[in-house]
């Protein structure tokens, strides 16, 4: 599995380890400073010169930021005096962790996590001549503000970071051709801009359409909440995968359970296989593949008794790299000599391709009430 993330990416991969899965970590985002420090200087100025009525607290990291950041400057203790009866508005709980960890207490808490909730909040005040502040997040894509003057209010945005495409770019790139080649079950997201970058990452290869259509093919695009969800649909990422609880946690174990229900177990005689992810168990022992072993395995056990032939095996898993049959007759000796008692499933139709004699177990049959 690709994970997009930068912050807190050593924990997911850490989690998914646990969980036997192989991870590719590819950072899509990064986290900055302002490119003009002087912004933020300004707007805290501007908070303390006249306190407001509503605060929006974006993000956690973002309001720890601005209050050390407030330090840093010698405007903390002025900064705290401003926003002493300041109504303040967390977009989700660990923006309001931030708050009350800083002395403040939380007015109001949006349940979404979006901040379309909080606007729809705030609009509903009356805001003529009222001063609302809103500690920005990392992404340019920002409209809290615009839509609170349209209602009437005097904004002041309090840029904090932003949020840019990685240093370097090559292991975003290899995720982009692992998921174009087949070799990803699936991709973690974490924000929008993270998944947004991972399509411009991808049109700088020429790949955007392939990428998006392996997400549209069998690739889990695993998205950490509804505007993750949303950034995804727009790049045309049909059915992302988005758990009730928009929590770290929470995503790890939808996937896991979601690749669990991938899985494909046939019995050829009493021999069980099942094919999940990089591997296959064969009566309970672990079989690793490699990307091409499980690619022809992948294209045979799609038919079961059907043919596959070489010239579609050799096309779909070597490309236009090769056309010698030998590469694919070797592999499949392979293949077989890995599987074991189960290695007879892969049958030769003579001077065609290959088969997958084996078959799904039978479900029982479910009694009518």
């Amino acid at each position: 599995m690709g994970v997009t993330a930068d912050r807190r990416s050593d924990e997911q991969v850490l989690m998914l380890q646990r969980l036997g899965i192989d991870v590719m970590p590819a950072p899509t985002i990064r986290t900055l400073p302002l490119l003009d420090p002087s912004r933020l200087r300004d707007a805290t100025e501007a908070v303390i010169a006249a306190p407001p009525d509503y605060l929006v607290a974006s993000t956690a990291v973002g309001m720890r930021s601005w209050f050390a950041t407030a330090e840093s400057l010698g405007l903390a203790d002025d900064l705290r005096l401003a926003l002493r009866g300041t109504l303040i508005a967390a977009r989700g709980p660990k923006a309001a962790g931030s708050i009350a960890g800083a002395g403040f207490d939380v007015w109001w808490r949006a349940t979404t996590e979006q901040l379309t909730e909080v606007g729809d909040r705030l609009t509903a005040e009356p805001l003529t001549g009222r001063r609302v502040a809103i500690q920005l997040h990392g992404d340019d894509r920002q409209q809290l503000g615009s839509r609170l003057r349209d209602a009437g209010a005097e904004v002041i945005e309090v840029p904090v970071y932003r949020w840019a495409l990685p240093e370097d770019p090559r292991p975003a790139k290899r995720l982009v051709e692992a998921v174009c080649a087949g070799h990803v079950d699936a991709v973690t997201f974490t924000s929008a801009p993270a998944l947004r970058n991972l399509v411009v990452v991808a049109r700088g290869a020429d790949l955007a359409e392939p990428l998006v259509a392996a997400f549209n093919d069998g690739v889990a695009a695993a998205c950490i909440g509804p505007v993750c969800a949303e950034a995804a649909r727009e790049a045309g990422i049909e059915d992302p995968l988005v758990p009730g609880t928009w929590r770290l946690g929470s995503l790890l174990r939808l996937l896991a359970t979601a690749m669990l229900e991938r899985r494909r177990v046939f019995h050829k005689g009493s021999t069980e296989l099942v094919l999940q992810g990089l591997v296959v168990v064969v009566d309970g022992d672990v079989i690793r593949l490699t990307d091409r072993e499980r690619a022809v395995l992948n294209m045979l056990a799609s038919v079961p008794g059907g043919t596959v032939t070489r010239r579609a095996l050799l096309q779909s898993v070597w490309g236009d790299q090769l056309t010698d049959a030998h590469a694919l007759e070797s592999t499949v000796g392979r293949l077989r000599a890995k599987l074991g008692p189960a290695g007879e499933v892969i049958e030769t139709a003579v001077r065609r391709g290959y088969r997958f004699n084996a078959t799904p177990p039978v479900r029982s049959a479910i009694p009518s009430s």
